[in-house]
């Protein structure tokens, strides 16, 4: 990858950076949780260092429909300015009036646009030139949205770019427990869609134990012949994976659950038992791993010496369903191997667990990092390699 550190020199130059501020804010628009503005703090501060002209800020907030008030960016820039101690101008319109000559400029949401995730590939591009046209260089400090050809993603097409100090980190960390772990290497894969067969089927080569939860392992369950009661299922994507789920379910590297936490109503005061997999009822649905299994899992996670965890192990967000997710997230942490947990609900289980400092790393980007653990490329990091 092109980083920071192969930028020659930044004095006097424009410098647009892509970063990750799509950070939960209340309904009049305050930041409830700044980690993703402190997580690219690094690399703005670098380039202000480094003598960069103007420092050109661009992110996406949520997914508006009618560029609705509370997800402008106003707000993002005052709490950037809090952490940066400098004024971060807040940018309404830098279309025909151009921007102003502040040091550090924060332009609106992105997806204010209709070019920005544009399925016309000619507006993509129109918009990315409006872009680019702003500055000198290009950074991409937003890992969490490599994944996409958006187009504050596909700046370097036009112009020099390089990836900030976060994505670096996250790329180098992912890429270096694929290619070159220490053994024995395990996963553990929850969550509910069964695309995440793709990383399971990678990780055959890469893993020596592969356990599974959540919602996707009562689905291979379920497609084992287990009955698996109204246990949430996702029985469209198990059609599309076809020999994919033969070869996982073939494979003695893969775990499934034993017993499982199951309950009569999907809520938090709902009537819940731990049964084996075997006696799942007609009308209950399972929701957590049960103690069997916790025990197993975690036996296996003591051994390892690289640990990649994608996905939640359970409804984790109702205290009766999280006890699989409390014992593999403290054992994770508590370990010496190498942990790397992906965004997206594990990363939010690991956040309220208080875990997160004990990891290796706790990714900003579940879909992106997802894609890397199912040895695809990001677009955005192909174009800055």
């Amino acid at each position: 990858m092109k980083t920071l550190q192969d930028a020659s020199d930044l004095t006097g130059k424009k410098v647009i950076v892509r970063v990750d501020f799509n950070v939960p804010l209340d309904e009049e628009g305050n930041v409830r949780n700044d980690k993703r503005i402190r997580h690219a703090l690094p690399t703005i501060k670098h380039l202000l260092e480094a003598g960069a002209a103007q420092v050109i800020l661009m992110s996406h907030v949520g997914r508006p429909k009618n560029n609705e008030e509370s997800l402008k960016t106003g707000k993002i820039a005052a709490k950037l300015a809090e952490h940066l101690g400098q004024e971060v101008e807040k940018v309404d319109d830098w279309g025909e009036a151009g921007l102003p000559e502040a040091k550090v400029v924060m332009l609106e949401n992105l997806r204010f646009h209709p070019g920005e995730k544009s399925k016309n590939e000619a507006e993509v591009e129109v918009f990315s030139k409006q872009l680019a046209s702003l500055a000198d260089v290009y950074v991409n400090e937003a890992f969490s949205n490599s994944h996409r050809k958006h187009a504050s993603m596909m700046l370097p097409k036009l112009m020099e770019g390089f990836v900030g100090f976060g994505v670096e980190k996250e790329v180098s960390a992912i890429k270096g427990a694929l290619e070159n772990p220490e053994h024995p290497v395990v996963a553990v894969i929850g969550g509910l869609k069964a695309d995440k067969l793709t990383a399971i089927n990678n990780l055959l080569g890469i893993a020596d134990e592969i356990l599974v939860a959540g919602a996707l392992a009562f689905t291979l369950l379920k497609a084992k012949g287990k009955n698996m009661g109204a246990s949430k299922i996702d029985d469209e994507g198990l059609g599309e994976m076809g020999d994919l789920l033969e070869k996982v379910n073939a494979s003695d590297k893969v775990h499934l659950p034993v017993d499982c936490v199951v309950a009569d109503n999907f809520a938090e005061d709902a009537n819940a038992k731990n049964v084996s997999v075997d006696s799942v009822e007609d009308g209950w649905m399972a929701l957590d791993i049960g103690p069997e299994t916790v025990g197993q899992y975690v036996a296996k996670l003591k051994e390892a010496k690289t640990i990649l965890w994608f996905g939640p192990i359970g409804v984790f967000e109702m205290e009766p369903f999280s006890h699989g997710t409390k014992m593999i997230g403290r054992t994770i942490a508590e370990s010496d191997a190498v942990s790397i947990v992906g965004g997206g609900d594990s990363a939010s289980a690991v956040e309220k667990m208080g875990l997160a400092d004990q990891i290796t790393l706790v990714s900003t980007g579940g879909g992106a990092s997802l894609k890397m653990i199912e040895g695809k490329e990001l677009p955005a990091i192909k174009l800055l390699t």
